[in-house]
C-alpha cells in the first residue's frame, strides 16, 4: 500500500482529500497542531506543526511515496525546504493558487500569465503576499534538479467550515447570517465573476494526480468551468442563509476588511477558468462537478451554530461592519476583552 503524506491536512481541502485517498487504496498520514483522532486504520494523525524543521525530518524518516503539501510558507522559508522535501518522495504536490494569476478577460489557463511576471506595480512586487509568494515557490519548483513535483492551482475552495464572499470569511458571513446583520461589498466587485469550486471535487482531481506519472513536471487549474458573479453569490447565500449584502464603494470595504492586495489584485479580477487539463490527466469530465449553489446548499444544510462552533469571530471587523450597516451583532458569547475590542473599534471606526 502506497504511503501518502499530507502536511496541513486539515483545512477545508484536506478533510476532504483524506477519506478520497484512502478510497483509492492509500495509507494517510495527516500532519496537524492540534490532536485528532480517526477511527479508520488507514487513516491517521501526527501531531505537531509542519514548520518545525526537527518535526518534519522527523516524520519524513518514514519514507512516504508522495507527499501533498497545504503549508503556506515564505518564499526563503519554501526555498530551503523544498529540496528536502523533493529528495525524500517518489512525488511531491505542491498547492499554489489561482491568485497567481493576473487580470485577464480571457479563460485562464495554465499558461496564463501571472502577476508576478506582468505586475507594474513595484510596491506590490517588493513584498512576499500569497499570490506572489506562491507564484516564487513554483519558480523554485521548476528550477530543482528534481522532476516529481507537481503544482496544483485551486480556485477559491468552500467546505465544511469555510465559506467566502469577496474576501470575507465562513467567521464572518456565518456569524452575521445567524444574527441577522447584512454584510458590505464593494459595488464594483459585484459584477467580477469568481470560479468557487466546492472543495470535494478539488480533492477528487488532487487524489487522482496522486502518483500519476502523467502529472509529473506539469501544472494544474483544479477548478470548475462554472463562473458566477459576487453578485450571484451573494444572492445564493442569501436563499440559504438568509444573508444581505450593503454595497459600499471599494475604499470604504478595504478600510473595513484590510486585505488591500487581495481585494484589488484578485476579487477585483475576473476568473473565468479552463480546466480541461486537469480533468483530462485523471479522467473526468465537466459533468462529474458540483455547481456552485448545490455544493453551497450540501455545506450550509447544517445549522449555522454547528458551523460556527470552531469559528474564532472578528469582532473588532463586526464593529466596524455594525457602524456601516447601522445594524448590531449579539455580544452575548463574547468574552471581555472581545467586548473591549468590538466597542473600542466601533468608537474609533
Amino acid at each position: 500500500m502506497a504511503k501518502i503524506l499530507l502536511l496541513g491536512g486539515t483545512g477545508a481541502i484536506g478533510v476532504y482529500l483524506a477519506p478520497e485517498l484512502v478510497d483509492i487504496g492509500f495509507g494517510v498520514v495527516v500532519t496537524s497542531r492540534s490532536p485528532k483522532k480517526s477511527d479508520n486504520n488507514k487513516f491517521t494523525y501526527i501531531k505537531g506543526n509542519a514548520h518545525d524543521n526537527e518535526f518534519l525530518q522527523k516524520i519524513l524518516a518514514d519514507k512516504y511515496d508522495a507527499i501533498i503539501d497545504f503549508m503556506v510558507y515564505s518564499t526563503d522559508e519554501f526555498r530551503y525546504r523544498s529540496e528536502l522535501l523533493l529528495k525524500n518522495t517518489n512525488h511531491y504536490i505542491f498547492l499554489s493558487s489561482s491568485r497567481v494569476f493576473a487580470g485577464s478577460n480571457l479563460t485562464i489557463t495554465e499558461t496564463s500569465p501571472r502577476l508576478l511576471d506582468v505586475s507594474a506595480d513595484y510596491e506590490y512586487l517588493k513584498t512576499d503576499e500569497y499570490a506572489l509568494a506562491k507564484a516564487r515557490q513554483e519558480n523554485i519548483l521548476r528550477k530543482s534538479r528534481y522532476k516529481n513535483w507537481t503544482i496544483v492551482r485551486p480556485t477559491i475552495t468552500y467546505s465544511q467550515t469555510r465559506f467566502q464572499l469577496g474576501t470575507l470569511e465562513a467567521n464572518t458571513i456565518i456569524f452575521r447570517a445567524s444574527n441577522k446583520c447584512p454584510v458590505i461589498l464593494p459595488q464594483e466587485m459585484l459584477c467580477k465573476r469568481t470560479a468557487m469550486t466546492w472543495a470535494k471535487d478539488v480533492a477528487k482531481m488532487i487524489a487522482r494526480l496522486t502518483l500519476n506519472k502523467n502529472a509529473f513536471g506539469e501544472d494544474f487549474n483544479a477548478c470548475t468551468h462554472e463562473h458566477r458573479t459576487w453578485d450571484e453569490i451573494a444572492q445564493y447565500y442569501k436563499k440559504l442563509i438568509g444573508l444581505t449584502i450593503i454595497p459600499v464603494n471599494i475604499d470604504t470595504y478595504i478600510k473595513v476588511v484590510g486585505n488591500k492586495y487581495q481585494v484589488l489584485y484578485s476579487r477585483m479580477y475576473n476568473r473565468v477558468m479552463d480546466n480541461s487539463k486537469i480533468l483530462g490527466v485523471v479522467g473526468m469530465r465537466k459533468e462529474n462537478l458540483t455547481s456552485i449553489y448545490d455544493g453551497l446548499t450540501k455545506e450550509l444544510a447544517r445549522p449555522l451554530g454547528s458551523i460556527l462552533e470552531s469559528l474564532k469571530i472578528n469582532y473588532a471587523l463586526n464593529a466596524k461592519m455594525d457602524k456601516i450597516t447601522r445594524s448590531s451583532i449579539s455580544k452575548e458569547t463574547a468574552t471581555i476583552k472581545e467586548k473591549f475590542l468590538y466597542y473600542s473599534s466601533y468608537i474609533r471606526f
